[in-house]
């Protein structure tokens, strides 16, 4: 099969442009794919980060930068360029309302000249909503033949939005890129932890939705036996969780690496923690938790949006039930208290189930099917 695939790519950096990259590559092993992504993703003036580039990534898929998220003239040399590949269906990948009017005038067009067009919907509606969301989301959504959603609570928003949407339902593939574990006293002694701590890791960008807040005034009420790793770069002002960590009775337990990590950093982040905590206050899926099963980590998580999926329902990991500093305290020390053996176990099950020869393979079988 030929498709044309619009998304994120090296050299942008994040989970959309990983996720793009290793889906492609399986792609490519028994279909033609062409890729394609931005010239400018976001304006300056908009990005919240300090890079929207990775300066470490290596772009070995080639794909072809052409599309201006706000200049309406890159739109139209965008599907021209996908159209060339002569594709007989096109993926796109919408994460947030701001892509709708670029998107979907991309969309339409390739529609229009016959060419299917499926979108991997990270968030059909954002975490951080506004009122226009709805009604570009609802835009965009009615320009595409079908949907691979990744969580039930995606697939709930696309349908709230499209009714009569065909939505094919396929958890997020394990993130193999990164390498293999490193020894836990090894990684430890490179991140400055004791070998004897009981180590959680908060990974990934801090934005106000995540809980890194809760996650703090939470590891407040432990003991001195656990240290909190703080990996990750704020999208926005650091300064109140600073002082809720300057106000932290453990506050010297707190290890701080608020920056980007590359991908090369990952495993030591990994290895040195017990678990990964995501204390979200609200949430479709995570991205993180396809990391933390590369590496065989178990996840403590608050029971949102789709991170029951994600940890099989407590299979992998602690569901928190509330979304609350003392719950989450509550999971910690439940984690800690038991036996963690069963819960690696599940998740070494899991990576035959999470493969990206699989989701590749559900995604071809769904486009024959449109």
């Amino acid at each position: 099969m030929r498709f044309s695939f619009l998304s994120a790519f090296p050299p942008y950096r994040g989970g959309i442009a990983q996720f793009s990259t290793a889906l492609v590559r399986e792609l490519r092993k028994e279909n033609e794919v062409e890729a394609f992504t931005f010239t400018r993703q976001y304006p300056d003036l908009l990005f919240p980060g300090t890079s929207q580039y990775d300066a470490a990534g290596v772009d070995d898929i080639g794909a072809v930068r052409v599309l201006d998220s706000i200049n309406p003239l890159s739109w139209k040399r965008t599907f021209r360029r996908m159209l060339e590949a002569k594709p007989e269906v096109a993926v796109l990948r919408y994460w947030m309302p701001f892509f709708a009017p670029a998107m979907g005038s991309v969309a339409s067009t390739l529609r229009k000249n016959g060419v299917k067009v499926i979108t991997i919907v990270d968030n059909a509606l954002p975490h951080e909503p506004h009122f226009y969301d709805r009604p570009l989301s609802s835009w965009f959504l009615r320009r595409n033949d079908g949907f691979i959603a990744m969580t039930e609570a995606v697939q709930g928003d696309i349908r709230s939005i499209c009714p009569q949407a065909k939505v094919k339902l396929m958890p997020h593939p394990l993130y193999d890129h990164f390498g293999t574990p490193v020894p836990q006293k090894e990684a430890r002694q490179k991140l400055g932890l004791p070998a004897d701590a009981r180590v959680l890791l908060f990974f990934g960008l801090i934005r106000d939705y995540k809980g890194l807040d809760l996650l703090i005034e939470a590891f407040g009420k432990l003991d001195e036996r656990y240290h909190l790793v703080i990996a990750g770069e704020p999208y926005g002002d650091f300064g109140a969780y600073q002082r809720l960590i300057e106000a932290s009775p453990l506050r010297g337990h707190i290890h701080l690496h608020t920056r980007f990590i590359a991908d090369v950093e990952v495993p030591n982040f990994f290895s040195a923690a017990d678990a990964v905590v995501l204390p979200y206050k609200s949430a479709t899926q995570s991205g993180i938790t396809a990391i933390a099963y590369h590496f065989g980590l178990p996840v403590i998580a608050t029971d949102v949006g789709g991170l029951k999926e994600a940890l099989n329902n407590g299979r992998t990991g602690i569901l928190v039930t509330q979304v609350s500093a003392s719950a989450i305290a509550a999971g910690i020390k439940e984690f800690f208290d038991g036996d963690p053996t069963a819960l690696r176990a599940n998740i070494a099950a899991l990576r035959e189930e999470l493969s990206w020869k699989r989701f590749a393979q559900g995604l071809v079988e769904f486009a024959e099917g449109l």
